[in-house]
C-alpha cells in the first residue's frame, strides 16, 4: 500500500468517524451556523496536509488541536478594523519589495495544478466546490441556485475537496462515494 492509500485509509477509518463530534465542537464555538460545514471541510484539509509526513498517534487530540487552531486563528482575521487604524498603517508601511520571480512561478504552478484538479471533478462536484469555495455561497445560497437539496450540497462539498486535496498530493483526484452506496447502486437492476 502506498502512502497516498495509507493516508486515505487513514483519513475514511480514523477522523471521518469523528466527524459529528466535530461539527458539534464547531457549532460550539462558533457563532455562525452558516459557515460550520465550510470550517469542517477547512478543519479537513489542514488535518490530511498535516498528516502527510507522518500519521499522529492520537487522532482525536490531533484533529481538535487543528480544529481549534484554526477557529482561533479564522476569529483573528476576521475581527473588524477601523478604517482610520487601516489609514494608519497603510501610511506608515515601507515600500514592498518586489516579489520574487521563484515565488511567483510556484503560486502559478499551484493554481495550474488546483484547476487542473477542478477540471477533473464530476459536473455538478464541480459546480458546487466553485460556488462554495470561489464564490463564497452559503451552502443554502448554493442548494437553492442549482435546486438541489442542502444535504446534497454539502456532499458534494466533501466529495469534491477530498478529491481536489487528493489530486493536490499527487493523487487520480477521483471523487471516492461511501462504499455503502456502491454496494446498493451494484445491487439495483
Amino acid at each position: 500500500m502506498d502512502h497516498r492509500e495509507l493516508l486515505n485509509d487513514w483519513f475514511c477509518h480514523q477522523v471521518l468517524p469523528l466527524e459529528r463530534s466535530l461539527t458539534r465542537f464547531i457549532q460550539r464555538n462558533w457563532r455562525v451556523e452558516a459557515e460550520v460545514s465550510d470550517l469542517r471541510q477547512e478543519i479537513y484539509e489542514r488535518v490530511l496536509v498535516g498528516a502527510r509526513d507522518a500519521l499522529p498517534q492520537n487522532v482525536s487530540a490531533y484533529v481538535y488541536a487543528v480544529a481549534r487552531n484554526h477557529l482561533i486563528n479564522r476569529a483573528k482575521r476576521e475581527r473588524i478594523i477601523s478604517f482610520t487604524l487601516v489609514a494608519d498603517l497603510e501610511g506608515g508601511l515601507p515600500d514592498h519589495e518586489p516579489i520574487q520571480p521563484e515565488r511567483q512561478l510556484d503560486a502559478r504552478d499551484q493554481l495550474r495544478r488546483t484547476q487542473e484538479g477542478l477540471d477533473r471533478l464530476p459536473p455538478r462536484c464541480r459546480e458546487v466546490v466553485r460556488l462554495r469555495k470561489l464564490e463564497g455561497l452559503s451552502t443554502k445560497e448554493v442548494a437553492s441556485r442549482l435546486g438541489v437539496s442542502v444535504n446534497t450540497v454539502e456532499q458534494q462539498t466533501t466529495h469534491g475537496m477530498r478529491a481536489l486535496v487528493d489530486f493536490m498530493l499527487g493523487g487520480a483526484g477521483r471523487v471516492q462515494r461511501p462504499r455503502a452506496l456502491r454496494k446498493n447502486r451494484e445491487r439495483r437492476p
